[in-house]
């Protein structure tokens, strides 16, 4: 429940003190603070140093609107036009200020209502700054555990929502209606399972009951905004979990349909390839290795292009024909929900393509495919088809032994390959059956 009285308590009694936040972000807190304006170190932060956490950002929260923001520091600038906020620049770190918001509408008070505030007659938040209090501020946030409030002049935590109380029982609960904050920014349907996934907390049975209803309304999300969202669903180091919440809550169809299409028969265990994905995805960040979207969406269209790809071979086209087309299609229908970025799309069919190269080990190929600038991706990409139970013939095994090895042996494993291997028997067939 959202409260008019803050509930307000010494930081030091959950063991936080201020030389724990960013010294950046108490100086942007101070400066506003001296300046006349009230000021207070906000979201995930506080929640992150409650729970033990390391903090990734540190944002500030004040009654200063952004002109105000930005007049105080000479290194800011605002951005934003739906949201607007303001980015004050520092040596290495950039914070991030925002101004109290209300969920009310905004008043006449000589300003154009639909420069401040927009929605759409679904209820999609198109333009979100009213400017309000406090408390008008804590209870439009979206979830209790993100909407605590530090103040380093007393070291004191400010709680309207019971987000501390949250925290405690390991409880993700939306503030206010959820139906309603679901429709006014759909994004928010993520943000539960994200968060969810991140911190290992349950879901609030309120919070729950509505996503299944509005599920559907992530398709009014831009496909650019929605690919910057998947990104942090996927890339959170919570993956596995994050997308068993996704399918559990019915918001994964919408994110990539037609894997989901898929996914429904479950003929070729396309849940196991996807999770297993997700697990050496998490185990890399977990040992902070490189990670990129590029391989991700790789994997999660795979099984739409590998299909797609074998339909069009028994139609009487060729492997790279078929596999280029497939890869196209897939990547046209997906840009459309999440809009993919040329530099992830290119090493995604690259890929793909070496999964149908990789096989073709004879002669100098296997030197020129392990120089290849996407071989590693692709090799990894094998190693994952065959964690998730797919039979290849050893291949990953093969290609793992290759690279270790230095010349004279490279020669030996080339060398003791079947003359005529699968991959090419396959090709030739498809060859010899095609009509002229």
């Amino acid at each position: 429940m959202s409260s008019s009285t803050p509930f307000v308590v010494n930081a030091a009694s959950y063991g936080i003190t201020a030389d724990m936040m960013s010294k950046d972000a108490l100086k942007v807190v101070d400066k506003l603070q001296k300046s006349g304006f009230q000021a207070y170190v906000v979201g995930g932060c506080v929640r992150d140093l409650l729970l033990g956490l390391k903090p990734k950002d540190f944002d500030v929260a004040t009654d200063a609107q952004p002109n105000e923001v930005k007049a105080l520091f000479r290194r800011s600038r605002i951005i934003g036009r739906r949201f607007q906020i303001v980015h004050v620049q520092f040596s290495r770190e950039l914070i991030e200020v925002t101004t109290f918001r209300s969920n009310e509408n905004a008043e006449d008070n000589g300003a154009n209502r639909s420069t401040q505030r927009a929605q759409s007659k679904s209820g999609l938040l198109t333009r979100d700054n009213v400017f309000g209090s406090l408390q008008d501020d804590a209870t439009r946030r979206d979830l209790t555990v993100n909407a605590l409030y530090y103040d380093p002049a007393d070291n004191s935590i400010h709680d309207f929502t019971d987000g501390l109380e949250d925290i405690e029982k390991k409880v993700i609960r939306i503030i206010g209606n959820p139906s309603s904050r679901y429709r006014e920014d759909p994004v928010r349907l993520l943000r539960v399972a994200r968060f969810a996934a991140k911190l290992s907390f349950d879901i609030d049975a309120n919070t729950a009951k509505s996503i299944h209803q509005r599920a559907s309304d992530l398709q009014q999300v831009s496909p650019p905004r929605l690919f910057d969202e998947t990104l942090k669903l996927y890339m959170s180091g919570k993956g596995e979990a994050t997308f068993k919440l996704l399918k559990e809550h019915g918001l994964f169809k919408y994110l990539v349909p037609q894997l989901h299409r898929i996914m429904q028969s479950d003929q070729d265990n396309v849940d196991g390839l996807i999770e297993q994905a997700f697990i050496n995805t998490d185990r890399r960040i977990a040992a902070d290795q490189r990670v990129t979207p590029a391989f991700i969406y790789a994997v999660l269209l795979w099984p739409v292009v590998e299909r797609k790809a074998t339909q069009l071979r028994q139609q009487g086209n060729s492997t790279s024909y078929s596999m280029s087309k497939a890869g196209s299609e897939a990547i046209s229908n997906q840009i459309a929900v999440t809009a993919i970025p040329k530099r992830f799309t290119i090493p995604m069919r690259e890929i793909w393509d070496l999964q149908i190269q990789l096989p073709r080990r004879g002669g100098n190929r296997a030197q020129r495919l392990s120089e290849h600038p996407r071989f590693r991706a692709a090799y990894d990409f094998v190693l994952l088809r065959e964690q998730s139970g797919e039979d290849l013939e050893g291949l990953g095994d093969w290609w793992t032994k290759y690279q270790s090895a230095d010349g004279e042996a490279r020669l030996s494993m080339v060398t003791a390959l079947p003359k005529n291997p699968a991959g090419n028997r396959r090709r030739n067939r498809r060859r010899g059956s095609k009509k002229s």
